[in-house]
């Protein structure tokens, strides 16, 4: 992976006041949501029915 690659992309981005983003690990696929609001925001990983991370390749 060179400097000019990414490891985090956004895959969308919803909302302006409350934003509302999935992001991909361009390394393992795994999908994250992140959701800010205001100064505070959380971040988790996205699972699926039987409780596995989604993976985008």
């Amino acid at each position: 992976m060179s400097k000019d690659d990414k490891r985090f992309v956004w895959l969308k981005s919803e909302g302006f006041l409350k934003e509302t983003r999935i992001i991909i690990d361009t390394e393992t696929g795994v999908n994250y949501l992140f959701v800010q609001e205001g100064y505070s925001g959380g971040l988790t990983p996205l699972i699926d029915a039987n409780g596995k991370p989604i993976v985008t390749r």
